[in-house]
């Protein structure tokens, strides 16, 4: 079975410059990964399907892809740590050349076929949120007893360093400007 992502670019090619609309939902590749998500990253949930939007445009030497990518995501709230769901949007600009590419910031491709899952997997991973929040004001968990302080208010309070002890005793004088030992 053919890969939607695989796209047939020999009419540009052939007719430089030209253009090729793309536009297809597929299923993420989520085999592309090296490896697994830390718990609190996001990622793309298994069996996702992404849309990709992109204009081909050849060149002497190469081809251009600009466009969007969009996919959902899922997370882990840095804070609180509930699941959140998000999607994500990118915007890409990147270069196909034909054989070995001359730099590290082409994509290469062989034959009369574009691969676009490389560039799709890369540009929605380097999108997705490093340490997502629930949202923005989001009160976290309580370092004592573990009560989500989004739900109710905690009544512990942080114990005391003794390393501050000195500190916490020293006492200002607001009026004078001086300083009083408690």
């Amino acid at each position: 079975m053919a890969s939607a992502y695989v796209v047939s670019v020999a009419r540009l090619q052939r007719e430089a410059p030209a253009v090729l609309d793309v536009d297809f939902q597929a299923p993420f590749d989520a085999a592309r990964d090296g490896g697994g998500a830390p718990p609190t990253a996001s990622d793309v949930p298994d069996g996702s399907v992404v849309s990709v939007a992109l204009r081909l445009e050849s060149y002497d030497g190469g081809l251009r892809a600009r466009g969007t990518v969009r996919a959902p995501w899922r997370g882990t709230c840095r804070r609180c740590l509930v699941t959140v769901d998000g999607q994500v949007e990118a915007r890409v600009d990147e270069r196909f050349v034909h054989g070995e590419p001359d730099d590290e910031l082409a994509y290469r491709y062989q034959g009369d076929e574009v691969d676009l899952a490389p560039l799709v997997h890369d540009a929605v991973f380097l999108e997705l949120p490093l340490a997502p929040l629930c949202r923005p004001d989001c009160q976290g968990l309580c370092p004592q007893c573990g009560a989500d302080r989004n739900v109710a208010p905690c009544a512990c309070r942080a114990p005391s360093d003794p390393r501050w002890d000195t500190l916490d005793a020293l006492r200002f004088d607001v009026e004078t400007g001086g300083t009083d030992s408690a």
